[in-house]
């Protein structure tokens, strides 16, 4: 155990949502997000929106901190903590419990009603037992059309990591505590920051606990934007683990089937 990291009973919880083009999800998500026990602020990040999401976010009780221009989900939530930080500054509740501060929730924009589930992330980390809890989502009402390929990627490379095997490594759904996100600072960027987070707190002693909550969200389809999506996530997984030493077994095999994939999926789409 990571002895700075304590947390305590009377700490409450600050949620932050990266989102970028989700005017239509953002205010059901905030509202749910809002009436979990302990939220005592949402920060909503607009990571380069171009359309309604900030005031949308805003008119549904979050704090918004706006990127002008996309800069990925890892600049989302770094300045999401920032704005918990700077949101907080001089409050009582900070200089009674020191340094520690909220609790950070971060949950994805497209939750929608479903993010009042994202509760039980929160014990764990409240009392001590865990520095960072990951959701295990329930199967999607509307099936994907993706062959888990990163998720085999992400889950290779964390075991190969540090010995912990990863039931959902990409899920962006996590408590943790500030000391625990300050330490896995600066976080891997684009999609690979799931599982960078995850490495670089297990390989410093934080303890990082699954924890099953009933979370339902947009899921990504099996049309060419869908796959070249997936091709971006691989990317950034590949690029995430090597930046941390990390060469997974049957990476050659893994690219070499994404590639395939991609390159039929455009065939398809010249064929009309």
């Amino acid at each position: 155990m990571n002895e700075t990291a304590q947390a305590g009973p009377g700490r409450g919880v600050a949620v932050v949502i990266p989102a970028k083009d989700e005017e239509a999800r953002i205010g059901a998500t905030v509202a749910a997000a809002r009436s979990i026990t302990g939220v005592e602020l949402v920060v909503v990040v607009d990571d380069g929106s171009t359309d309604r999401t900030a005031i949308v976010a805003r008119s549904a009780g979050a704090q918004v901190a706006r990127h002008p221009r996309n800069q990925g989900k890892a600049a989302a939530m770094q300045t999401g903590a920032a704005a918990v930080r700077t949101a907080r500054r001089g409050a009582a509740a900070v200089r009674e419990q020191g340094s520690d501060g909220l609790l950070l929730l971060f949950l994805d924009a497209d939750l929608e009603a479903s993010a009042l589930r994202a509760a039980p992330l929160v014990g764990p980390v409240r009392d001590g037992i865990a520095d960072m809890t990951i959701a295990m989502l329930p199967e999607q009402i509307t099936a994907g059309g993706g062959h888990g390929l990163v998720v085999q990627l992400a889950r290779s490379g964390i075991r190969q990591a540090t010995g912990w095997e990863a039931t959902q490594p990409l899920s962006g759904q996590r408590c943790l505590t500030q000391e625990a996100f300050t330490a896995a600072l600066p976080l891997a960027g684009g999609f690979g920051v799931e599982t960078g987070l995850t490495i670089d707190l297990l390989r410093q002693q934080f303890r990082v606990v699954e924890v099953s909550c009933d979370l339902h969200h947009r899921v990504t389809g099996s049309d060419l934007r869908s796959q070249l999506h997936r091709g971006r996530q691989y990317r950034d997984v590949v690029l995430a683990l090597a930046r941390r030493g990390v060469l997974p077994k049957r990476l050659d095999r893994v690219s070499a089937d994404v590639v395939r994939r991609s390159a039929a999926w455009r065939d398809r789409v010249r064929r009309g």
